[in-house]
């Protein structure tokens, strides 16, 4: 017999955003701008650790924004590719270097369909984002590292800062390292 507590946790809504931070970037490169920097190769490798990771996990985004910026770009892609995600991806410029406060909007405005978004963008922009969201807090989010944010809402018009709680953090080091314990089991 289900109680009325039981009943409160089926039809609890919630809403989760993954924020990450682009992987490693080519200081060395030929770039003309900042906006154009592309990924060195340990960033290439995280990314791709980081993206079948989250499928491991059964946790892929529904919807991915991400940064216009070319190592922003290349970091979704390639982790969209190893982790054979099938999600839509939207270049969103804003997540270049907008407050905070515009990403919020651009969050408010997210079809309610989505329950799961990556925002993958910058510092420092990810982590004013997570420690806003959750209520305070400094984070330093190391390149291509990734945080799960719960919040207990239906509609993302309803998302705000201070609402939000951190389920989990965790870089591309701990992800390789767990991947290299699992290897040498075997």
């Amino acid at each position: 017999m289900k109680t009325d507590g039981d009943l409160l946790l089926e039809t609890e809504e919630m809403k989760t955003i993954l924020i990450m931070r682009h992987a490693k970037s080519d200081w060395q490169s030929n770039s003309e701008s900042d906006h154009d920097r592309p990924l060195n190769r340990r960033g290439r490798l995280a990314s791709r650790s980081m993206g079948s990771f989250l499928s491991t996990l059964r946790q892929v985004p529904q919807n991915v924004l991400v940064s216009s910026a070319t190592r922003a770009r290349s970091t979704v892609d390639l982790a969209v590719g190893a982790g054979a995600w099938r999600c839509p991806i939207v270049i969103t410029p804003e997540l270049y270097s907008q407050s905070p406060e515009r990403i919020l909007n651009i969050i408010q405005g997210q079809n309610n369909s989505i329950d799961s978004l990556m925002l993958a963008g910058h510092e420092p922009t990810s982590s004013s984002m997570l420690s806003d969201f959750v209520g305070g807090g400094s984070f330093p989010f190391p390149t291509a590292a990734i945080a799960r944010i719960d919040f207990p809402i239906d509609v993302w018009t309803r998302i705000d800062f201070g609402l939000g709680q951190l389920k989990w953090f965790v870089t591309p080091k701990i992800v390789q390292r767990g991947q290299m314990c699992e290897r040498s089991s075997v």
